[in-house]
């Protein structure tokens, strides 16, 4: 097995942006609070969806620790399926507020470069 080169220490910063975005909105997804009852009623997938996604939201901020390429391409999948909800049915602001659209944006980004600056360590994006 080949020894994966070191990261460049500037990585951490998308990884802990990512981490902090994603991270932050999880206790209100477990606990049921209102705002995100709402989004995912307005999608037709509460309480499953909701649940479901903060799982997959937690799988990715630790991954991001841990396999920083897995996590930054998690994130950025999830953050792809956020922001076509708010191009979608959500809208861009949700009870007056574009906050999550646009921390969608910047995790999904975050998410992104994390993903491609550690892409040897991620099968399905690297063949090496």
């Amino acid at each position: 097995m080949t020894e994966t080169p070191a990261l460049p220490k500037w990585l951490w910063i998308p990884r802990l942006l990512a981490a902090a975005i994603v991270g932050q909105t999880l206790l209100f997804k477990f606990t049921g609070a209102e705002l995100p009852v709402h989004i995912f009623e307005t999608l037709g997938a509460e309480p499953e969806g909701r649940i479901g996604t903060a799982v997959l939201e937690l799988i990715a901020v630790i991954l991001l620790f841990v396999r920083p390429g897995l996590g930054g391409a998690m994130v950025a999948v999830l953050m792809v399926g956020a922001i076509g909800a708010h191009l979608g049915p959500l809208g861009i602001e949700v009870g007056g507020d574009s906050s999550l659209f646009i921390m969608g944006i910047l995790a999904c980004l975050a998410g992104a470069v994390v993903a491609w600056v550690d892409r040897k360590s991620v099968p399905f994006l690297c063949k090496t």
